[in-house]
């Protein structure tokens, strides 16, 4: 009876946050003329606490028409991504400067390699063999985190009270840009964040190279079998 009375009072306690993001200075067109503010990721860090602990997860991310899907992944610390190669050529995925470094190596079509991600950061994935393949896997120490809709809005659910970090992520925005928008909070019900304008301007992306750190091949790289 007392961890039922425990379990329903934690359960009536948790917040529900909402919020909404609005995207400035594109040069996008579907975010300048469309208004189309969708895949900002948004996420709390419990502050002055141990690193808030989330159950491990199996997630994919399909490699088909030379693209990786989704191209913006979330996941806990210590989840399994797969890597399924679903074209008729051969793939090879791989991240070498940010967040966890890791490499699939070359694998034919029909089959699938996994990376387990064992520690927090933005891993920004490419493909070896084809320098227009690129995609973001986002691996979060904690379960508070949403995706933006179209119209700029998200949702944070059952949020435990407490004083969290919020911090917020966007890929055509400058790191600096994203820091300065890191804020505290107090959670203690249910509330509406403050609306977060994000500016774009600034940000330069930067031609990525191969794994070995050269240039990819004029003509969009080899797509055959091994030789």
């Amino acid at each position: 009876m007392i961890l039922l009375l425990f379990i329903f009072s934690s359960l009536a306690s948790a917040a529900t946050l909402t919020g909404q993001v609005e995207l400035a200075d594109s040069r996008e067109a579907s975010v300048s003329k469309q208004k189309d503010y969708s895949g900002v990721i948004v996420w709390l860090e419990q502050k002055n606490a141990s690193p808030q602990t989330t159950k491990p997860g199996t997630f994919t991310m399909v490699q088909k028409n030379k693209r990786f899907m989704p191209h913006v992944l979330v996941i806990p610390v210590g989840s399994t991504v797969s890597f399924p190669n679903s074209d008729p050529i051969f793939h090879n995925a791989f991240s070498n400067f940010s967040g966890q470094p890791f490499d699939t190596g070359l694998y034919p079509p029909g089959t699938s390699q996994k990376i387990r991600f064992r520690r927090e950061g933005v891993v920004r994935v490419f493909c070896n063999i084809h320098s227009n393949m690129s995609a973001v896997i986002i691996v979060l120490n904690t379960p508070y985190y949403a995706r933006t809709e179209k119209d700029g809005s998200y949702k944070l659910e059952g949020v435990a009270p407490g004083e969290y970090k919020l911090k917020v992520w966007n890929e055509r925005s400058a790191e600096r840009t994203l820091d300065a928008l890191q804020q505290t909070i107090t959670v203690d019900g249910d509330r509406k964040l403050a609306p977060l304008r994000i500016s774009e301007s600034g940000y330069l992306e930067v031609p990525h190279k191969n794994k070995f750190g050269q240039e990819y091949p004029a003509g969009g790289g080899y797509t055959g079998a091994p030789k």
